[in-house]
């Protein structure tokens, strides 16, 4: 099952179900029913709840005659590094000084994790990222996010796109924070699957595609099975002293990273596919 939140032709938005290609809304009856996403989604049976709120009688809307905005409401967003061997290889190549850094982190019990976006600066299918003016190595880094309610239950699993500054934490890796939040800096979408319903890892596919001018300039994969560590865990390490009312969302590290010398431009569209999720689009600014 997969839930999404969309802006009808009304102007307002609405909590549905996608299926077929179709969204069908589900009703928001009375004042203490559920009414945002996240009623949905941390409840004790977030599909038992979902069947009973779905009016059977809806034919649906094509999925083009929606808008789709990001699945959260008032989540922070956090994230995972170095949570595979990928990832530490290129992040040891952009800072050759902290190498030793990212090696350690990639083998020590706890994990590298950091504040990625508050709801304002997350952007949603078919919305526009945005790369720093004053970075000259920006790439996308595609990745599994887990969305977890506020008892630290993993509820479900959308697709991420945490935008990195390469240059400027390769400079010093005390300027993470500037390299990783900003403006348009996190896109989160198209829908969330439902927890229980994703492959095994080896089965879950990971793709990023990049386009320039209509022309395939990257392309590639990797599968859930090559990441190191946990979900489990990472959610384990997140709820240590940190409370999160309204749930969060956990990006959990990326396995593909373009070559370095390949940095994104204006103009650029960037495709996040994941088994069973979907496709995650954007444009770059």
């Amino acid at each position: 099952m997969q839930l999404c939140k969309a802006r009808r032709a009304t102007g307002t938005s609405k909590v549905g179900i996608v299926s077929e290609g179709l969204v069908r809304f589900l009703r928001s009856e009375g004042s203490s029913g559920p009414k945002t996403l996240s009623d949905f989604l941390h409840a004790d049976d977030p599909a038992a709840l979902v069947a009973a709120h779905l009016d059977t009688s809806d034919p649906g809307v094509p999925l083009d005659r929606v808008q789709l905005l990001p699945p959260l409401d008032e989540q922070e967003v956090w994230a995972a590094g170095v949570t595979y061997k990928r990832s530490r290889e290129a992040r040891e190549r952009e800072s050759a000084g902290a190498a030793r850094f990212y090696d350690l982190v990639y083998n020590a019990e706890r994990p590298e994790l950091f504040f990625k976006a508050t709801p304002r600066r997350v952007v949603g299918p078919g919305g526009v990222v945005r790369i720093r003016k004053d970075s000259r190595w920006s790439v996308p880094e595609p990745e599994l996010a887990l969305v977890v309610s506020p008892r630290m239950k993993i509820v479900g699993y959308t697709i991420a796109n945490d935008m990195s500054s390469r240059d400027i934490e390769g400079e010093n890796p005390l300027y993470l924070p500037q390299a990783k939040v900003y403006d348009g800096s996190c896109s989160l979408g198209p829908v969330i699957t439902l927890a229980g319903e994703l492959p095994l890892p080896e089965r879950a596919t990971i793709r990023l595609t990049i386009a320039r001018r209509s022309t395939v300039v990257f392309d590639g994969s990797t599968t859930l099975s090559a990441m190191k560590r946990s979900f489990e865990d990472l959610v384990s390490w997140l709820g240590r002293e940190n409370r999160f009312p309204d749930g969060v969302i956990l990006l959990t590290g990326t396995g593909i990273v373009p070559p370095d010398d390949f940095t994104l431009e204006i103009g650029d569209e960037i495709a996040i596919e994941i088994t069973d999720i979907g496709a995650l689009r954007n444009r770059v600014e």
